[in-house]
């Protein structure tokens, strides 16, 4: 592989996949690759914007790669994916004999930099194989590549995603990551997106009630599970308090408005059930997966009831959940749900529990406002 001083040559091959989407594909010593491509970690800055998207590495699925590498006939027929920035350019070697051919051949000229100075390349898939390669006691090892070029952030993360959606990787990494792109998704992460983007606001709006209380792959000391937030989340934009604000094809989602409902809400909850509000879901079942969803239930339950127009605010819910207080064991006592008694911390978070004190809660609220 012909080599220059400030930069690096490999012959490439450039596919066309649509108007102005330009894949290449060439192989490169995997060795060389940490010269050219860094790893984007998912960290937070200052001002809680995100920025990166990989998970740390996985040093048992590393040594495991390593240890095959040094044995004695390796293959790794699957690439790499890096994204290029703009000081990456391809230069073609002839003109496409056909029109109609999508590929052409010719030469990848990417810049070699100093210590310290930035990579022009991401690697958005294969971080594991290629520390692997790089921890390996081998001299070279030729790996395939795939990239692209863009110097949007959004793009590289979009890739990911896609990339990633059906591999087992932690699911909070993708769901924190999912705000911060515009593609279109496999339908199941397109229909959490929402609920994504609610939860990263009121997790580092200093103004919400559950702010730095959830536990994300950025905020690592939440209490409150991020999947138990977005079970509750995704429950009211299906059929609950934010279903008419989630938007439709031609108008978007009210962002504001959601967050109104749900800031309102939890800070009820937060002045009705202060022993419980904060605590360890083991010491306290209200941030506990199942007492999420149950409570979050009410909420939707609240909002349907109220009986005047404009938007419910904290008096509103903390008169109507003090009608279920009294019932409620989240620190301690038993959940006297008729033929299903349980201890305060019996109630798991498995989907029959968790059906279960939801209903318990909506029907005891029921009968108390029936009876007043």
């Amino acid at each position: 592989m012909p080599r220059q001083e400030k930069h690096i040559l490999v012959t490439a091959m450039q596919v066309q996949q649509s108007r102005g989407q330009f894949i290449y594909s060439f192989a490169i010593d995997g060795k060389l690759i940490p010269e050219i491509a860094s790893v984007s970690r998912i960290k937070r800055t200052d001002d809680i914007a995100l920025t990166g998207y990989q998970r740390p590495e996985v040093y048992s699925h590393i040594e495991e790669i390593r240890s095959y590498l040094e044995s004695p006939q390796p293959m790794i027929p699957n690439g790499v994916v890096i994204a290029f920035d703009e000081r990456v350019a391809f230069k073609p070697a002839k003109a496409r004999t056909l029109k109609s051919d999508p590929v052409r051949v010719g030469t990848l000229r990417i810049p070699r930099v100093k210590d310290g100075d930035p990579r022009p390349g991401f690697i958005v898939d294969g971080q594991q194989r290629l520390a692997a390669v790089r921890e390996a006691h081998i001299k070279s090892f030729p790996i395939i590549v795939n990239a692209f070029i863009t110097d949007d952030l959004k793009k590289q993360t979009e890739q990911f995603i896609l990339v990633n959606a059906t591999k087992p990787l932690p699911k909070g990494l993708l769901y924190e990551l999912l705000p911060h792109t515009n593609a279109r998704l496999p339908t199941q992460l397109h229909r959490r997106r929402l609920a994504a983007e609610l939860l990263e606001q009121i997790n580092h709006d200093s103004e919400s009630p559950l702010f730095h209380m959830i536990r994300t792959p950025t905020s690592p000391t939440g209490v409150i599970r991020d999947n138990s937030i977005l079970k509750m989340l995704t429950n009211s934009l299906s059929d609950g308090a934010l279903f008419k604000y989630r938007g439709t094809k031609d108008a978007p989602a009210d962002v504001q408005k959601m967050l109104g409902i749900i800031y309102e809400f939890w800070r009820a909850v937060h002045h009705t059930f202060p022993d419980a509000w904060g605590q360890n879901p083991r010491r306290s079942r209200l941030m506990h997966g199942a007492g999420i969803v149950a409570v979050g239930n009410l909420m939707d339950h609240f909002v349907a009831k109220y009986p005047r127009r404009g938007m419910p605010k904290e008096d509103y819910y903390r008169s109507q959940l003090a009608m279920v207080a009294p019932i409620c064991a989240w620190t301690k006592g038993s959940w006297a749900i008729p033929g299903n008694r349980r201890k305060w911390n019996e109630v798991q978070n498995t989907r029959q529990d968790v059906a279960l004190l939801t209903e318990f809660l909506q029907r005891s609220f029921d009968q108390v406002e029936a009876r007043t």
